[in-house]
C-alpha cells in the first residue's frame, strides 16, 4: 500500500473554499489524500504515515487538484477526472467508496442502499466507517450518502460541510 519507488509526496493548502482550509496530496500515481483543515506539520505527517515516502510541501504540484475543486466550487464541473490512489485503502474500502463515487452530482444515497450495492444490507455501517475514513472527500462523493433515515450523519469534514456539499450540488434543502 505504498509507492514502492520511495517517490516523493506533494501537498499544499487550498485555503477560501466554501468548506474552509482544504490539504491536498498528491503522488505521481494519482490524489491521495484531501484533508479539512489543520496544519502542514500535521498532515504531511500523516500523508507520509499513509504512503511510507517524504511529504514535501510544494502547492504547485497540486494545482490540478486545486483547478479541478475550484471548478467544482464555482458549479463549472461535476465530476472530477484526476487518477486517485484506490490502492492506498483497504479492499473493502476501495469497494464501498467506488460504489460512492459512482453517486451522480446532485443525487444521493443511503448506506444502505451503498451495502445492498455491495451484496450485503447488513453492511451498513461498515459503509459508514469506509466513508468515515474516506481519504479524499469532495473527489469521492462520501457527502452524498445519508443515513436511512434521509438525515445527515457523521462526515470527516463536519455536517456544516457536508451540508453545504449538498447544497452546492442542488441535491439537498436544509
Amino acid at each position: 500500500m505504498n509507492d514502492s519507488d520511495n517517490t516523493a509526496v506533494w501537498f499544499g493548502e487550498m485555503a477560501h473554499t466554501p468548506v474552509g482550509l482544504l490539504w491536498l496530496a498528491h503522488s505521481p500515481m494519482g490524489v491521495v489524500s484531501i484533508r479539512f483543515g489543520g496544519d502542514a506539520g500535521s498532515f504531511g505527517t500523516e500523508i507520509e504515515a499513509l504512503t511510507s515516502n517524504t511529504a514535501v510541501y510544494d502547492p504547485a504540484q497540486v494545482e490540478p487538484i486545486r483547478q479541478q475543486l475550484q471548478a467544482y466550487f464555482n458549479r463549472e464541473r461535476t465530476t472530477f477526472d484526476l487518477p486517485l490512489r484506490w490502492d492506498l485503502m483497504t479492499a473493502f474500502q476501495q469497494e464501498a467508496l467506488q460504489h460512492v463515487n459512482a453517486i451522480p452530482y446532485g443525487q444521493v444515497r443511503t448506506y444502505g442502499d451503498i451495502a445492498a450495492a455491495l451484496g450485503d444490507v447488513g453492511k451498513s455501517r461498515a459503509v459508514g466507517r469506509a466513508n468515515a475514513t474516506n481519504p479524499i472527500p469532495i473527489i469521492v462523493p462520501c457527502h452524498r450518502v445519508l443515513g436511512r433515515d434521509g438525515k445527515l450523519h457523521g462526515y470527516g469534514g463536519g455536517l456544516e460541510n457536508k451540508a453545504r456539499l449538498l447544497k452546492l450540488e442542488g441535491s439537498w434543502l436544509l
